[in-house]
């Protein structure tokens, strides 16, 4: 499986952001997929998942403000950011795992990153 990110930029805080992820492969209706962020310096967390039968998980600090999806008949998956905070600021990662994405250990794919940047 090969994931392409695109969508990243800058924003201003208050602002809405979209990233997508598009994956290769046949069995991406079967994964599990989500996307972590990484603060330079700092070790990669989870932001969301969303498993084969559309179960979400959200980090606290996300919770009513970021949304996942997937397409499963386009391969994709988004993550629609609302209401960004300076503190969102940090590379992106879309991930996919044959079971799950939680934890971190559990992933099997890992995208290249795209940056999301938050200005005040």
């Amino acid at each position: 499986v090969q994931l392409v990110e695109s969508g990243g930029g800058l924003v201003q805080a208050g602002g809405s952001l979209r990233l997508s992820c598009a994956a290769s492969g046949s069995i991406f209706s079967r994964i599990a997929m989500g996307w972590y962020r990484q603060v330079r310096g700092n070790e990669r967390e989870l932001v969301a998942s969303i498993n084969s039968s559309g179960r979400t998980d959200y980090a606290d600090s996300v919770t009513g403000r970021f949304t996942i999806s997937r397409d499963n008949s386009k391969r994709t998956v988004a993550l629609q950011m609302n209401d960004v905070k300076p503190e969102d600021t940090a590379v992106y990662y879309c991930v996919a795992g044959r079971l799950t994405v939680i934890p971190q250990r559990r992933v099997d794919y890992w995208g290249q990153g795209t940056q999301v940047t938050v200005s005040s």
